[in-house]
């Protein structure tokens, strides 16, 4: 895909903590209307690559792009970066003394200045695409984790981004929970929402990204499209990695 069409591209991005170098001069895009699933070990790099793309984490070197923000200049303005881009964490981040409607609304009326009214329109409309209309008024604690992450994914939604980040968003489940979160995670793949996913969710990564992104060590290994990458992987080391994780054929 022609990078110029991309909604997230980054050149040579390092990204030092102190003496430890967690980012090694990773370059790549991700094109718009893409998912694209970063995997690899952990303490590969993988999720801090991801805070770095919506500035939770600023970088040390190289540069991003964000739906044309160039992240790497000193004054970024942090709140339009955040509003056309979403995230989505792996403990869900809810406010627990806020219902779930209070939940979706609060940032399309604080960050965007939206109506009351608007705002609870559009949240009704995002908690029927998630399965929940009916836990509107529920508090996060009468909830199960995988109806908490879908609440999450909704949240997101309401700020009607343009990208939307994921951050290993089944970590924290249940086996049983899981498939509820990725179904709703597939439906947007389908409907062309651009994505970022780390995960180690293998299978789904073979089944709903175009490309996959392999990391070890702060650098990429391996890219490419993820049927091939994933059934076919070129390098030994992606070969290790997978023969070592349990996903279904």
């Amino acid at each position: 895909m022609d990078s110029s069409i991309a909604s997230i591209v980054f050149r040579d991005v390092e990204k030092n903590f102190g003496e430890l170098k967690v980012l090694k001069g990773i370059t790549g895009h991700i094109g718009t209307g893409e998912v694209v699933a970063i995997i690899g070990p952990s303490g590969c790099g993988k999720s801090t690559l991801l805070r770095c793309f919506n500035r939770l984490e600023k970088i040390s070197g190289g540069q991003i792009l964000v739906n044309g923000i160039d992240l790497s200049k000193p004054r970024v303005n942090v709140t339009q970066l955040r509003s056309e881009v979403g995230m989505v964490f792996q403990q869900f981040n809810l406010f627990p003394h806020m219902t779930v409607l209070d939940n979706l609304t609060i940032a399309p009326r604080k960050v965007l200045g939206r109506s009351r009214r608007a705002t609870v329109e559009l949240a009704k409309l995002y908690l029927e695409k998630v399965g929940l209309s009916e836990k509107a008024d529920a508090f996060p604690e009468q909830l199960s984790g995988g109806q908490k992450q879908r609440v999450a994914i909704a949240r997101s939604l309401c700020m009607e981004p343009k990208v939307i980040l994921f951050d290993e968003p089944t970590s924290a489940l249940d086996p049983e929970l899981v498939g509820e979160v990725l179904a709703v995670m597939q439906n947007l793949a389908e409907e062309g929402m651009t994505m970022v996913v780390v995960t180690h969710e293998i299978a789904f990564a073979r089944e709903v990204a175009n490309r996959v992104m392999f990391l070890d060590q702060g650098r990429v290994v391996e890219e490419g499209p993820a049927r091939q990458v994933i059934t076919n992987p070129r390098s030994e080391r992606l070969c290790t990695f997978l023969s070592r994780m349990s996903f279904a054929a």
